[in-house]
């Protein structure tokens, strides 16, 4: 349909939280639009994932996938989905440290830690139930996603400021800098 403005770092409406999608919205024409929307803003942007928040919709919706993104070349394929409401439920204790980046927040990367292994729950556009347990990048992105559908910012997240900083600074040879 259309790409649309990504909110950056410091507009309010990103630090609130988003409203659950009502049942009767689910396979309706307004939510198709907006999904057509932040697929193709999340495509034109080269982004691992994409939450309504981050265009202006404060509603709990997000959309992901990683198949050979050059922003994380190391990272594992992701299937691209669709997730309503969801409910993420962390399975173990084991958090593992890694580096986002964050469309919302470009030129800059952090360590975050997130759980490493999580069952996330949801609906799809039609209303179909969502239950996958994931674990490794798919569980990180996930979690970050999942993040801007209550107010977070992947930089409140880090522990250790000395490992956040422009991408072309910390990661000199990577070949995308753009976030």
């Amino acid at each position: 349909m259309a790409v649309r403005e990504i909110l950056r770092m410091g507009t309010p409406s990103l630090f609130q939280p988003s409203k659950a999608v009502n049942k009767k919205e689910f396979n309706s024409p307004q939510l198709h639009a907006l999904l057509a929307d932040m697929l193709d803003t999340m495509r034109a942007a080269n982004g691992a994932g994409l939450a309504a928040p981050q265009i202006g919709e404060n509603v709990r919706v997000v959309v992901f996938e990683v198949v050979g993104n050059t922003r994380y070349p190391e990272a594992e394929d992701v299937p691209l989905t669709v997730l309503i409401n969801p409910v993420l439920t962390p399975i173990g204790k084991t958090m593992e440290e890694g580096f986002e980046g964050c469309l919302s927040v470009p030129g800059l990367r952090g360590e975050v830690p997130r759980y490493a292994k999580l069952r996330y729950q949801g609906f799809d556009a039609q209303g179909t139930a969502i239950d996958r347990t994931v674990e490794g990048f798919h569980a990180r992105v996930v979690q970050h996603e999942c993040d801007h559908l209550d107010g977070i910012l992947y930089p409140s997240r880090i522990t250790d400021m000395q490992k956040f900083g422009y991408t072309e600074v910390l990661f000199p040879n990577m070949t995308n800098a753009d976030d």
